[in-house]
C-alpha cells in the first residue's frame, strides 16, 4: 500500500473514530449519568461541568432551526459539506492535512446524526471560570471540528508558505 493511501484510510478510521466516541459520550451523559433535560447539570471540576443543552442551530447557535424545513435544510446543508470534507480528504496527500480533515468530518457526521435523531444537536461539555465562559457548552464534535479548522488553517498559513518559497528557490536555480 502506498503512503497516500494509508495516510487517506487513517483520515477515514480518524472520521470514524471521532463519529463513535462522540455518540458513546453523549450516550453517556444522557443515558448513562441521566443528564437529559434542559437545565440538568452536574459538576465535574469547578471548572468544567457537564451541563444539557440543545442545539438547534449551526457554529454559535446561528441559523437556528424553527421549523422542521429548516431543520432538514441544516441537515442536507451539513451533510453536503460532510461530502465535500470527504471528497478533499480523498484528494490531500498530506497527513496533517488529511488528520484535520478526518476530524472535521467524524464531527460533522456526529451532529449530523443527532440532527436527524433528535432535531438538535446534544451539547453538554461547559468550561467556565467562574462566570467567565470562553466557549458555548459543546461536545466531542464540535471540539474535534475546531481542532482540524485550526490544524488545517495552521498548515495553510506556515506549511504552504514555505512550499511556495521552495518552488520559487527552485525556478530561480532553472533560470
Amino acid at each position: 500500500m502506498n503512503p497516500i493511501m494509508k495516510n487517506r484510510i487513517i483520515g477515514c478510521v480518524t472520521a470514524l473514530a471521532i463519529f463513535v466516541v462522540d455518540q458513546l459520550t453523549k450516550n453517556y451523559v444522557t443515558k448513562g449519568l441521566g443528564i437529559d433535560r434542559v437545565g440538568d447539570a452536574m459538576e465535574i471540576l469547578p471548572f468544567f461541568d457537564l451541563r444539557f443543552t440543545q442545539n438547534f442551530g449551526i457554529s454559535l447557535g446561528l441559523f437556528e432551526a424553527d421549523s422542521v424545513e429548516t431543520r432538514w435544510i441544516l441537515v442536507f446543508g451539513t451533510a453536503a459539506i460532510a461530502v465535500i470534507v470527504f471528497l478533499w480528504m480523498l484528494r490531500e496527500r498530506a497527513m496533517g492535512d488529511i488528520f484535520g480533515l478526518g476530524l472535521i468530518l467524524g464531527g460533522a457526521l456526529g451532529n449530523i446524526l443527532d440532527r436527524i435523531l433528535f432535531g438538535y444537536v446534544i451539547d453538554y461539555a461547559d468550561l467556565h471560570f467562574g462566570t467567565f465562559r470562553p466557549f458555548l457548552i459543546f461536545n466531542v464534535a464540535d471540539a474535534a471540528i475546531t481542532i482540524g479548522v485550526l490544524i488545517i488553517l495552521a498548515r495553510s498559513f506556515f506549511l504552504r508558505d514555505k512550499s511556495a518559497d521552495k518552488d520559487m528557490q527552485l525556478a530561480a536555480k532553472e533560470s
